[in-house]
């Protein structure tokens, strides 16, 4: 009975959380539009500049990162969170980044059990391979695997959700000015 009360107040408490965190997620401008041809009209105008990071990871791992969850998202993710989070937490996060049109998470959280973040090692690859994913995704008609955080999504939620997690990475991505 105790293990349920803390489960609910967990979900209560994270619904708080994540209602007053609705109000603080970023209103700026996307960098496109928020479907998989403005992400890949963003990545198309990143690929041939010159790219640096304003912190974190490196241009080519953000981009490796981000084609890992769409691949992840046909391919299956290698670890999920508990159930009882997909199924509470997870739902609710998305539905408030769906509602405001913008995604905040932690920019250096690795997807769990995902591989490492070196392979393209160049910024240009790394851009082609997120681009051949997207593309790849955007053509996949077979079930998709659950979100290892936000569980079940449709194709549609799928793309809205790809699409705010590259664009809450490309707020740290800059273009290196030339003429410096």
């Amino acid at each position: 009975m105790q293990r349920r009360t803390v489960l609910k107040g967990a979900a209560v408490g994270g619904a708080v959380v994540l209602g007053a965190g609705f109000w603080a997620l970023p209103t700026g401008v996307a960098p496109a539009a928020l479907t998989l041809e403005g992400a890949q009209q963003a990545l198309v105008a990143l690929a041939t500049r010159e790219l640096t990071s304003l912190k974190g990871w490196s241009p080519s791992e953000v981009f490796n990162h981000c084609a890992q969850s769409v691949e992840y998202s046909m391919d299956g993710y290698p670890q999920l969170k508990p159930a009882w989070f997909r199924h509470s937490v997870g739902p609710l996060a998305f539905s408030v980044f769906s509602a405001r049109g913008a995604m905040r998470h932690p920019l250096d959280e690795v997807i769990p059990g995902a591989a490492p973040l070196l392979e393209p090692a160049s910024t240009v690859a790394a851009i082609a391979r997120l681009q051949a994913a997207l593309v790849r995704f955007d053509a996949h008609s077979g079930d998709l695997h659950p979100h290892f955080a936000y569980g079940a999504l449709s194709h549609a939620e799928y793309t809205q959700a790809h699409v705010l997690h590259l664009y809450n990475h490309l707020s740290l991505i800059r273009v290196v000015d030339q003429s410096a």
